[in-house]
């Protein structure tokens, strides 16, 4: 394989990485910029929908229907966890912070209790792989790249056009006067924590065909999220995704000459020199 080959490769990779990483913050976007919530158990919702995915798999299902039921499952998590937990927390951050910390834990501890702590994987839906340029690449990493970005346009239109993306936008802006407006901030806290939910359960999903899926798969994804989301700017959809590029961009670049553990430490030290320079992220006007 030629070094132009080798690098069309390693910048096909990043964008998948990307592309991942991108559904995966933005949940946690959605999240922390609405409901000032930081949900430390968004990392667990990611691994659900891993292995919701396996299992699914295991019944014959076929697994791009399997990851559209991922996100359904993680999506009925997070109502029953806004609605039954967060939503007694309502102007307490630290509480919320502790609570979802708690429920990490626990998660985390039933999934290996029912499924153990050897690590699982799920089929591709497509296997194979298509000639880009004449560097061979696996095609189901092409069809996440594809729908990373679909899935993406679509949120980003919706928390920005309908009315439903008024009424997120006007009760981020003013709680308080969006409700004396009629709008029930109640339910666009459950709905908007159901969609980001769900989007942590897809990404989960697409990950488990080349990834191994583990109890403790929520952590590292979970502290690139958060990385992600404080680069780019907080509150910011559109600044969550330019994070995820940078996060993701530097950490593929960096594993391509060295070891997964190197590219993370560097790839923190880089987000806490952004940090300092611009608390409000690189893509957040101040």
């Amino acid at each position: 394989m030629s070094d132009t080959q080798v690098i069309l490769l390693q910048l096909l990779n990043t964008l998948v990485t990307i592309g991942v990483l991108v559904l995966a913050s933005l949940g946690l976007a959605i999240i922390f910029g609405l409901m000032d919530v930081l949900n430390m158990a968004h990392g667990e919702f990611i691994m659900l929908g891993g292995y919701t995915v396996v299992v699914t798999s295991t019944w014959g299902v076929n697994p791009w229907v399997g990851a559209i039921l991922a996100a359904g499952v993680v999506a009925l998590v997070g109502v029953a966890v806004e609605r039954g937990l967060l939503g007694r927390l309502s102007g307490r951050p630290l509480d919320a912070l502790l609570l979802t910390w708690g429920l990490a834990l626990i998660l985390r501890m039933l999934i290996q209790v029912i499924f153990g702590a050897a690590p699982r994987t799920a089929v591709a839906p497509v296997v194979g792989a298509v000639s880009v340029f004449g560097t061979p690449f696996p095609l189901y990493k092409l069809c996440v790249l594809g729908l990373t970005i679909v899935v993406t346009i679509a949120v980003l239109l919706l928390f920005r056009y309908p009315t439903f993306g008024m009424k997120v936008r006007a009760t981020l802006q003013d709680r308080e006067m969006a409700a004396c407006l009629g709008v029930k901030v109640r339910n666009v806290y459950t709905i908007s924590f159901a969609i980001g939910s769900a989007l942590a359960g897809f990404a989960g999903a697409l990950l488990a065909p080349f990834i191994s899926v583990n109890p403790n798969l929520g952590g590292t994804y979970l502290v690139n999220g958060f990385m992600t989301v404080i680069v780019g700017g907080l509150g910011s959809l559109i600044g969550t995704v330019g994070g995820s590029a940078v996060i993701g961009g530097a950490q593929g670049a960096i594993a391509s000459f060295a070891s997964s553990v190197y590219a993370q430490v560097i790839v923190l030290a880089i987000a806490i020199v952004v940090v300092r320079i611009r608390p409000q992220g690189i893509f957040t006007r101040r």
